[in-house]
C-alpha cells in the first residue's frame, strides 16, 4: 500500500500574504462621508435606549410596590390567625359584638376588629378577624373567620 502524501500548492507565506486585507484599496472605496452615524441615527438609538430604560424602571418600582403590599398582607395574616388561635386555644366563649384593637407587627402599625356573631347552633360562635392599616381604617388588608365551640 502507497502512502499518500501531502504537497502544498502553494506556500504558507504566500497564502497568509492573500488573506491580509490590503488597506489602501480598503480606505479608497469609502470616502469621508459614509464613514460613522449620521445625527439622526444616533437621536433615534437615544429614544430606543431611553424608552426601554423607562419601562425598566417603571417594571422595578411596580416590583417594589408588589413587594411591599405581599409583605403587609402577610403581617396582617399572622395578626388575624394570632387572634383566632388565641381564642382557640384559651377555650374562650367570646362575647358576642364586636372590638378594636392593635395588632402590631414589627415595625408595621395594625388595627385588629374583631366581631362575634351567633350561629344557628347555639353551642357555637362565629369569629371574624379584620385587620386594617393604622393610617387609613378604610382599607381592609385581610378578613378571616373560624366558628368555635362552647368550652
Amino acid at each position: 500500500m502507497r502512502k499518500s502524501q501531502f504537497v502544498p500548492m502553494v506556500s504558507a507565506t504566500s497564502w497568509l500574504n492573500d488573506m491580509r486585507p490590503n488597506h489602501h484599496k480598503l480606505f479608497r472605496k469609502f470616502n469621508r462621508h459614509s464613514a460613522g452615524f449620521t445625527l439622526l441615527e444616533v437621536l433615534v438609538a437615544l429614544v430606543i435606549v431611553g424608552t426601554a430604560l423607562g419601562a425598566s424602571l417603571r417594571a422595578v418600582g411596580s416590583l417594589t410596590q408588589n413587594s411591599s403590599d405581599l409583605r403587609t398582607s402577610m403581617m396582617a395574616t399572622w395578626s388575624a390567625e394570632n387572634r383566632l388561635a388565641q381564642v382557640r386555644l384559651a377555650h374562650e366563649w367570646p362575647a358576642l359584638g364586636q372590638r378594636r384593637f392593635d395588632c402590631t407587627q414589627g415595625e408595621l402599625h395594625l388595627i385588629c376588629e374583631e366581631n362575634v356573631f351567633t350561629t344557628p347552633n347555639p353551642f357555637f360562635r362565629r369569629v371574624e378577624v379584620s385587620v386594617f392599616e393604622a393610617q387609613n381604617t378604610e382599607r381592609r388588608i385581610i378578613k378571616l373567620s373560624q366558628v368555635v365551640p362552647n368550652a
